[in-house]
């Protein structure tokens, strides 16, 4: 049994690149900064976010830099050669299934902290499956 889930929840770190496609088919990527909890260091993860489609509209129309948000998704690799070089490159990419829209910094400082972190709970666990060994799985 394999699984490639990942959950992240963070700030959006400027706003999406959104491409439309003759097929119909919309594409956007953003960047999410995701701090570790540690004491150690105040410097965020940065991850690379791919969505397609109706996710991808959802974030075009809604998402902007500063916003915090809930993904769940899988972890995939771009490849490809480096034209200068020829070296062999990746680029690790969270390709989005679910998006849940959190809130903004302005938010967050005008008070309404309670009300996002009910969003953020809600948003957990709704992301959140357990899944036994037998291939079971419940959702909250």
């Amino acid at each position: 049994m394999s699984l490639n889930v990942v959950h992240l929840v963070g700030r959006v770190g400027g706003d999406p690149d959104v491409k439309y496609f003759e097929s119909g088919k919309v594409k956007c990527r953003l960047t999410l900064a995701v701090r570790r909890r540690s004491r150690n260091t105040d410097e965020p993860d940065w991850f690379t976010l791919e969505l397609w489609d109706k996710v991808a509209q959802i974030a075009a129309d809604y998402v902007r830099k500063g916003n915090q948000i809930a993904i769940t998704g899988s972890l995939k690799f771009d490849r490809w050669q480096d034209r200068n070089t020829g070296a062999n490159r990746s680029l690790p990419i969270i390709r989005v299934d679910q998006l849940d829209l959190l809130g903004s910094k302005r938010d967050n400082e005008s008070g309404m902290s309670q009300k996002l972190r009910r969003n953020l709970i809600l948003a957990c666990l709704r992301q959140m499956r357990y899944t036994l060994v037998i291939g079971k799985s419940f959702e909250f």
